[in-house]
Order: structure tokens, then C-alpha cells, then sequence
């Protein structure tokens, strides 16, 4: 059935077939009948829960930030049998993002390219969105356990690096009361400067000062760091010593990559797409590769969160085999369907 939905929706641009998709759930979730239903369908049955940085997750796949950036739809996302769903890359001030088309499909490859630059409504807005969710909304859509929401948090581009502590701290101490726990985004390669951040000077300087404010908090969140799949494995090594320093509670491996070799898609097509992360399939082996080094260099220390190229059973089980506790999807969701967590957790698990 959503072989034949996807092939509708491909004849869309991919940004226009995203807001159309979210629309249609909308409707369809718009009364409790038909979310009964759709739980019914989606919600994995006969998973086991896992317990991760002090958090109980009801199944081990997740959706990535990025799906729903602005906390729009997590209604009808908990319908779709995830174990948690994570908002952002949300920044202090809204931001309109790059100039469109700027999300592209590589369906040869079963990958996308996105630079959408952290587009949001900015933090303000999107934690009211959150307390709604938690004190009107969530009550009230029939969950028989609360769904665990992440918090990615970024620098606005227009903030510069050696201020963008700043911009980190203002979104976690305004999403903290309303997320279950953050994700650190210096990763993406769509905001000029971005990957700069992951340079030990200025990494230190920002999970210091985060690890220290949640550390005032009446109750602390976990904090986990997502990293580029580029890096060098003697940043990687750095990266670790500093994760493993700080007390941080995991790393998320990994966001986009900028690498465009072992495509399918014709060069010259790539070429015409521009600039941007490349997602799914192409970056799994790196994906993989990078798990497992993290995993044997720490002996397992540090809490592993999945994220690449992940789109059947058998590529979950190769990132818990790796050393991951849990996974987390896009581009699979948005090639194999709302399905995804169902068949991913009841067949790797």
C-alpha cells in the first residue's frame, strides 16, 4: 500500500510531499476513534522496553529530528508505534532556513540531501508548543505511557562561534522543564561554521557550561552529543575523552554526511543538487564503522543512539550488534513508510 502512496508522493517536490504527508496524518488522527486505529496498526506488539540514561523507552526505534522540527505533530506521531520522537534542531531566534528547493530525493540510492539550515520557530514559541503538549494535549490522546519527546538544540547562523555557548544555553534552559532529554547539534553541515563547534576549544566550552546548568536544575536530563560521520578518527578520539571528561550520557552517531562517493544517482545529478547533508542508505557502512569504534574504545562507557541508514530489521540489528542501544530514522521513514518502527522493532528485537 505505501509503495503506491510513495510513488504519488515522488511526484511532488520532497518538502511539498513532507507538509502534504503530515496534513493528511493530521486529518486522519483528528479523533480518537481513528488514533485507536492507527495505534492499533502501528503500535509494535511484544516489544520489551529499554532503559537508557535513566529514561524507560517503550521500544528501541526512534524518529530523528528534523521530521517534525517545530513540535507540530506529535500527536500524530505517537500513533505511529515510535519509542520517542525528537524536535529540532530548534534554535534561540526562528529562522527561516536556506532559500528552497533545498530538501532532494536519490531514490536510486535510497538517500536524500537536505540543506535546510536549521529552520524553526525558535525556541520560545516551540516551548509553549511542549507545555501544551504535556499539560493539555498528551493527557488526553489515549497513551498508555507518555511519549519520551528529545530536545536538539542549535545556534542560530547569524550567532558566531565564540558565542554560541549562548545560543546552546538559552534553548536548554527553555526546553528543560518540557523534554525528556537534549541532543548537542554541532554537526550539521548546513549552517556555515557549523562543524567548527566540535573542535575540542569550543565543544568543552559549550557541554561544560550545559553539563553545569542541568546540573542547578531541580532535576537534571540526560545530555547526549550528536557527531559528524566525517569526522577523523583522532577527532573522534578527542571527542571521546571529552564525552567520557564531562559526564556526558551518550552520543548520537551520526548526523549527515558531506561525502557524495558509491552513488548510483548520475554525477552530474548530484552535482545539480548542490551543496548539503546526505542521508540513508550510502551511510550506513560509516554509520557502522563508527559505532563499533566508539563501542570498543570505551568498552561500552558510553550510551550509543543510532542514526543512519537504518530502514529494515537487519540494519537495526547491525547498530545494536555495533554497541547502539537504541535507533533512530528519517530517510528510511520516508522510503518504507509509517510502518517502520512496528516492523524494525518486531524484527530486530
Amino acid at each position: 500500500m505505501y509503495k503506491l502512496i510513495r510513488k504519488i508522493l515522488f511526484l511532488l517536490p520532497p518538502e511539498e510531499a513532507h507538509q502534504l504527508s503530515l496534513f493528511f496524518l493530521q486529518v486522519i488522527c483528528s479523533t480518537p476513534f481513528t488514533r485507536r486505529i492507527l495505534r492499533n496498526f502501528f503500535e509494535p506488539a511484544k516489544v520489551s522496553p529499554v532503559k537508557i540514561a535513566g529514561i524507560q523507552f517503550r521500544n528501541r526505534v526512534g524518529l530523528a529530528a528534523g521530521f517534525d522540527k517545530n513540535a507540530l505533530h506529535l500527536r500524530e506521531l505517537s500513533c505511529l508505534g515510535f519509542g520517542h520522537v525528537e524536535i529540532g534542531t530548534v534554535t534561540p531566534q526562528p529562522q527561516r532556513g536556506n532559500e528552497k528547493p533545498r530538501l532532494f530525493r536519490l531514490p536510486e540510492d535510497n538517500a536524500l540531501i537536505n540543506r535546510m539550515g536549521f529552520n524553526n520557530d525558535g525556541v520560545v514559541t516551540i516551548a509553549k508548543r511542549l507545555k501544551q503538549w504535556r499539560e493539555e494535549v498528551q493527557p488526553n490522546v489515549d497513551l498508555e505511557k507518555p511519549l519520551i519527546i528529545g530536545g536538539n538544540i542549535g545556534k542560530n547562523k547569524s550567532t558566531s562561534n565564540e558565542e554560541a555557548w549562548r545560543d546552546y544555553e538559552f534553548c536548554f534552559e527553555r526546553l528543560h522543564p518540557w523534554v525528556d532529554y537534549f541532543v548537542v547539534n554541532v554537526s550539521s553541515p548546513n549552517t556555515p561554521g557549523l562543524r567548527a563547534l566540535q573542535d575540542r576549544s569550543f565543544l568543552e566550552k559549550i557541554l561544560t557550561g550545559l553539563q553545569k546548568r542541568n546540573q542547578e536544575m531541580k532535576k537534571s536530563k540526560p545530555i547526549f552529543l550528536k557527531i559528524a560521520p566525517d569526522l577523523e578518527w583522532t577527532q573522534v578520539d578527542e571527542v571521546i575523552e571529552l564525552v567520557l571528561a564531562i559526564g556526558l550520557d551518550g552520543l548520537v552517531v551520526s548526523n549527515t554526511t558531506i561525502r557524495r562517493d558509491s552513488l548510483q544517482t548520475a554525477p552530474n545529478a548530484v552535482s545539480r543538487m548542490g551543496a548539503g547533508g546526505l542521508s540513508g542508505a550510502p551511510l550506513k557502512e560509516r554509520n557502522t564503522t563508527l559505532l563499533q569504534y566508539i563501542h570498543q574504545k570505551t568498552n561500552g562507557k558510553i550510551p550509543l543512539i543510532a542514526s543512519g541508514g537504518i530502514f529494515t530489521p537487519s540494519d537495526a540489528a547491525e547498530k545494536f550488534n555495533a554497541g547502539a542501544s537504541l535507533v533512530q530514522v528519517w530517510t528510511g521513514f520516508v522510503y518504507e513508510g509509517p510502518a517502520i518502527a512496528k516492523n524494525i522493532s518486531e524484527g530486530s528485537s
